[in-house]
């Protein structure tokens, strides 16, 4: 594997480096339907220069009728090559959502497949934008590349198995749902039809948009964070395995803890994990 970048890059950083052959830069917002916003039709009116769009609607395992479920190794690599990004380039991710909701699951997803100098944008693009950076309106095209086609880190996927295991407590790990308290208390319905109300057994409720300062967007410092698990009762040195509604906003959980720990060299954790079926295939279960 190759060596591991920071989890986040600032935006100054970025515009120091723009135009970087070195680097490749991703926009991957998504949003849930009730949010009413168009992703591709965000990025055709504005995107960082040089930005590639990627879609985790359709970067996934078409084959399974969970919403998210991680491509196969070979489609993963397809992908990377059609986006012209190879296993070299430090990858820059961002969306557009303010709280790193879709732009977390595709640093999580180049991770698990082995890509290690990936980083997400702290601020996203409403950062970027809002400093008067430059924009670009056309869509970019990258020289084709090659990518090998890789293997997953089972350290960082949790299936089902394992999350039953955690359950009946012969896993030492601990669960942590990012969806609203909302939800996880089940106080509302889930906006996917067909599927209970409530959380997994033994869960703790860390909403993934507390992690970010919703007056910049900018992931909240390590200490805060720190704080923010241990008053959850969640230690970030031990295992944990992050859940949500379709394995999205989870990865914001895993980036978080991520930076937690760059911010300590001497500080080393347990893989944190995602379960990647998260409520939508736990919640459908009798």
């Amino acid at each position: 594997m190759e060596s591991i970048a920071p989890p986040l890059v600032s935006a100054d950083w970025l515009a120091a480096r723009l135009g970087d052959p070195s680097l490749a830069i991703i926009d991957a917002s998504w949003y849930l339907p009730s949010a009413g916003r168009d992703p591709e039709a965000e990025y055709r009116a504005a995107h960082i220069p040089g930005a590639v769009r990627l879609d985790i609607d359709t970067l996934r395992d078409t084959g399974s009728d969970l919403p998210h479920m991680l491509p196969t190794p070979e489609r993963f690599a397809g992908a990377m090559e059609e986006l012209g990004i190879g296993p070299a380039h430090h990858v820059i991710v961002y969306d557009g959502s303010g709280t790193n909701l879709s732009a977390a699951r595709v640093w999580w997803m180049l991770r698990v497949f082995g890509h290690g100098r990936v980083s997400v944008l702290d601020g996203g693009f409403n950062g970027w934008a809002g400093a008067t950076r430059p924009v670009q309106r056309t869509s970019p095209r990258r020289e084709r590349t090659g990518y090998p086609t890789p293997r997953r880190d089972p350290a960082l996927v949790a299936e089902r198995a394992r999350v039953e295991a955690v359950v009946a407590g012969t896993d030492p790990a601990r669960l942590v749902d990012a969806r609203s308290p909302e939800r996880f208390n089940g106080e509302v319905d889930e906006p996917r039809a067909g599927l209970r109300r409530g959380h997994i057994p033994g869960s703790a409720n860390l909403p993934y948009v507390v992690l970010t300062n919703p007056q910049t967007g900018h992931l909240f410092p390590a200490g805060t964070l720190r704080e923010m698990f241990r008053a959850t009762g969640l230690d970030p040195a031990a295992p944990l395995i992050a859940t949500c509604g379709s394995g999205v906003s989870a990865c914001s959980i895993a980036l978080a803890l991520e930076v937690i720990r760059a911010s300590d060299p001497r500080h080393i954790g347990a893989p944190v994990a995602v379960y990647d079926g998260s409520w939508a295939e736990w919640g459908r279960s009798e």
